[in-house]
Order: C-alpha cells, then structure tokens, then sequence
C-alpha cells in the first residue's frame, strides 16, 4: 500500500491555508509567493455541504501512470511522483484521475541556449503535471498537514491503516458478541 494524505471534510473549514502552504514549499524559494508562482498540489474545493483539499490518493494502481505516453509519472518511495524533465503535457493523466488531483500548469523558465559568443538565454514556457508528492524533498513532511489549523488533514501510511483495519475488526468482534451472533 502506498503513503497518502487524507482530509476530514467534517473537520476541514475550507481556510486554504492547505493550498498556499503547499504553493509556497514547492515555489522557487523566494520570499513573496507571486500569483504566477502559486501552483498548489492540491485544490481546496467548497459547495454548499462542504469545503475539503482534493489530492493525489497515490493510487496503487495509478490510472495516471497507466496513460502517460512519455512514462513520466512512476512510482518511487511509495507513492505516485511525477518526472518533468519526462512531462510533454499531454493532459492525458488530468483526465484519467477520478479524483481531480492532477493539474496541468505553464511553467516558465530560463534557458540558456547556444555556446560561446552566440550563448543567450531565453525564457521558455512548458506545460507540466502536477500532483502531490507528499513533500517528498522535505524531511517533516507534508506541509499541507503541519499548516492545518483544524488538524483534518493526516498521513496514512500501511502500518496505520493495519492498525486501524486491526481496531475496527475488534469492534465488530465485540458487536457481535453483545448481539449473541
């Protein structure tokens, strides 16, 4: 089983500070976040019955690995992570997430090109998916978890989930014993 991120949407109150934690550790690194930097991983969604962060589930069998033609989207370290050096933006793994998770954004960048007398740089725009990495280069972790002021954001990894699998079959143990089945 894979590492993810699960919200509570009876805890979440739609606050976004989930998003703009996750845009500014996965910014440049500078200290004022600009409108074209943000580019969160996940995306706070709010209706009327609810407000909650939709985010890669790491799915153990990724429909949006399945689809990518370039096999930029791979599995490494438990979870789901994206090569952009590999990514041509092709949107085919937008549409083959049944959460929503991944999102394809223009990324611009300088590029020098050329050698010697005829080197330039130049400002080149690439599309680019984008999912949660887990905070993979951080080493306490999601930063969407840590910035949640209602705690309705957690990290499940396989031995919580046995452990809770392990909770609830007592429970349903005890259940059917008071019920004399």
């Amino acid at each position: 089983m894979n590492t993810f991120v699960i919200a509570d949407p009876a805890k979440c109150i739609g606050c976004y500070s989930c998003e703009v934690a996750c845009a500014f550790v996965h910014s440049s690194g500078e200290e004022t976040l600009s409108a074209a930097q943000f580019a969160p991983r996940l995306t706070v969604v709010r209706t009327a019955k609810v407000g909650v962060p939709v985010q890669c589930h790491q799915c153990e069998d990724a429909p949006c690995a399945a689809v990518c033609s370039t096999g930029a989207i791979s599995f490494v370290n438990d979870h789901v992570q994206v090569n952009q050096k590999r990514c041509i933006g092709c949107k085919y793994c937008m549409i083959a997430c049944p959460y929503g998770a991944m999102g394809i954004v223009a990324i611009e960048r300088m590029v020098r090109e050329g050698t010697g007398a005829n080197e330039r740089t130049v400002r080149v725009r690439k599309f680019e998916a984008l999912k949660c990495d887990l905070c993979n280069t951080l080493s306490e972790g999601p930063a969407c978890i840590r910035v949640c002021p209602t705690k309705a954001l957690r990290k499940v990894d396989p031995e919580a989930v046995a452990k809770e699998i392990k909770k609830r079959k007592v429970i349903a143990a005890e259940e059917m014993a008071l019920r004399g089945h």
